[in-house]
């Protein structure tokens, strides 16, 4: 189920802060990232047998390479999921997630949020610029990409 309203939807933030507090509240960088992608898991044990909790918190990279350790994530609604052993995890809203356990990811999220907006940063100028020169060059909007060519003559907004 996702985590609404917890406010690290959206954020940005480079790689080596975001892995450092993620792994000081005890999430661990999962297994299954790729050049592009992230993924941070907290588990938390549950009274039922064979069943564990996981809060994920998933982001891609917006710039740079996750396997070289240099990439601008952007974060994704975090996610509360419920492990059947052997089967997998479930993250659907109809697992009927126990209030408490509910509770307690959402509190284990804050957290992490408040950490978060220490370390949030703006779109890099030249992503910005990237992504609407492809949208102009998309357009065939000539007025735009002698726009975005007029601005990077300005070493400010070069890499």
């Amino acid at each position: 189920m996702k985590l609404e309203g917890t406010g690290l939807e959206g954020l940005v933030i480079d790689q080596k802060p975001l892995t450092k507090f993620m792994e000081s509240n005890g999430f661990i960088l999962g297994g299954s990232w790729d050049y592009e992608r992230v993924t941070y898991d907290y588990k938390m044990d549950a009274p039922e047998k064979n069943i564990t909790h996981y809060i994920r918190i998933q982001g891609f990279a917006i710039e740079g390479d996750v396997d070289q350790g240099n990439a601008v994530i952007q974060l994704l609604p975090p996610l509360l999921g419920r492990h059947y052993y052997p089967h997998g995890i479930e993250y659907g809203e109809e697992e009927g997630f126990p209030e408490n356990i509910v509770e307690k990811a959402k509190n284990k999220v804050m957290k992490v949020q408040e950490m978060a907006l220490n370390y949030v940063t703006e779109v890099p100028d030249h992503v910005v610029l990237e992504r609407l020169t492809a949208w102009a060059k998309e357009q065939g909007n000539q007025d735009v990409l002698d726009k975005v060519e007029e601005l990077t003559k300005d070493s400010h907004w070069k890499k």
